[in-house]
């Protein structure tokens, strides 16, 4: 028997020791955590970085394309014994002596506004990134909160832990002294060891859903791992749901959802897509000048000119039609979303709305918290006093342990629920 405790007494002061090589200890208020997430998240920081990359591919399209200078011609193997006529005089010193070449300079200038088209495409690649990222800012938002609620939850219930048990080692030892003076039997004892056994095994299960919600915050805070973070309490402040109308609510998702705005940006972007390609249907002009030295019956020639290609079997058709049939796509994915947005506000307000009433009968009832809190001492010393019996005391115990855990549990659902539809409506209100 000796050697179960001190194996228990082991684990315990393990899992103390653990806890002491942490070098410090964060302790934050929800707000500090979210204010502290939107500065360090490293996935905000990568998502943000593609609002720039929008920026940059605007600038892009905003450039004229390149002049091209081109020399050919160059016939630096020409001697007296291959030319004919006259002889060809350098260009300055003894440079280009005998030496026939020509010079162009060519400049392609783009046709039906196709600049002006493109850089508007690329303004709602823009816009559809700013998009992404607030998506991307909302889902993490409500992790972020989500495991929040969930520490908050855990660290009050360890402490229920804590406390029961530290009663059933008070209660453990003082039996252990009496079934030596004959006072209790043996069998009590081993009642309330397998009690403290039982205890200390959801200690160890909470501890281990504690360390992974420390991670899974960490992460997200980028913060480093060898920090203890807690996370302090705070009472609900969360709207009444019978002050809130679930039509008004459906409405502002429709308006304020970045994910049914990156669907109704990608269906502006491929309707001036369908622009953009349509503009592909008037050629493009490519304006030269040209410089022959000794090419013809002309020394030195000087000329102008201009191309484009003939529009007869490539008028881009192929695009044009994927264009459109991009818009018609995007079109049904759009009204898709929108139909799982309202879906998701109602499935969320509804679920608010219950933890909201379950919260709030249990808010009616708070006293009975305390007072089982004020009970808890009175049992145990009717327990040592032979009061009361093992299945009384343990009854209690577990009446106490339970209440404890719905009332915890209620409001972390509560807030879980509030923000869930703050999730699902695409904006705080």
């Amino acid at each position: 028997m000796m050697k179960k405790y001190m194996t228990c007494f082991c684990f315990l002061i393990g899992t103390i020791t653990c806890l002491a090589q942490v070098t410090d200890t964060l302790k934050l208020t929800p707000k500090q955590v979210e204010d502290l997430f939107i500065k360090q998240n490293l996935e905000l920081l990568a998502e943000q970085l593609n609002i720039d990359i929008a920026d940059a591919a605007i600038a892009q399209a905003k450039l004229w394309e390149n002049p091209e200078l081109t020399i050919g011609d160059v016939n630096f193997w020409a001697s007296e014994d291959t030319r004919e006529g006259e002889d060809i005089p350098p260009l300055f010193g003894n440079f280009g002596r005998n030496t026939q070449f020509t010079i162009e300079l060519s400049q392609m200038i783009q046709m039906g506004g196709k600049r002006r088209k493109l850089i508007r495409m690329e303004q709602t690649s823009k816009n559809i990134a700013i998009a992404e990222f607030e998506d991307v800012l909302r889902n993490l938002k409500l992790e972020l909160q989500t495991s929040v609620n969930e520490l908050i939850y855990v660290q009050a219930f360890m402490d229920v832990l804590n406390r029961e048990l530290d009663l059933m080692t008070q209660v453990v030892e003082s039996y252990r002294r009496q079934v030596v003076h004959g006072n209790v039997s043996r069998a009590e004892l081993l009642r309330f060891e397998a009690q403290m056994q039982e205890v200390e095994s959801e200690i160890y299960e909470n501890f281990m859903e504690l360390n992974a919600l420390q991670t899974t915050l960490k992460v997200l805070l980028n913060i480093p791992a060898m920090y203890h973070l807690t996370v302090s309490s705070e009472n609900p402040n969360v709207k009444n749901p019978t002050t809130i109308s679930i039509v008004n609510l459906s409405e502002l998702a429709i308006e304020n959802r970045p994910d049914l705005k990156v669907f109704n940006l990608q269906t502006q972007f491929h309707e001036r897509e369908l622009i953009y390609e349509k503009s592909h249907r008037i050629p493009d002009l490519t304006v030269s000048a040209n410089y022959d030295r000794y090419g013809g019956i002309w020394r030195n020639y000087f000329g102008v000119g201009v191309s484009m290609p003939l529009p007869i079997f490539d008028r881009n058709q192929g695009n044009i039609r994927t264009a459109r049939h991009s818009i018609d796509q995007t079109k049904y994915l759009s009204q898709h979303q929108q139909n799982i947005v309202r879906h998701e506000v109602t499935e969320a307000y509804h679920n608010f709305l219950m933890a909201h009433r379950l919260y709030e009968r249990l808010n009616d009832r708070e006293n009975l918290s305390s007072e089982l809190d004020a009970m808890l001492d009175i049992y145990l010393k009717n327990l040592m006093q032979r009061n009361i019996g093992i299945l009384e005391f343990l009854d209690f115990i577990e009446t106490y342990k339970t209440n404890k855990e719905v009332t915890l549990s209620a409001r972390k659902n509560l807030n879980t629920t509030f923000q869930t539809l703050q999730h699902a409506v695409g904006t705080e209100f």
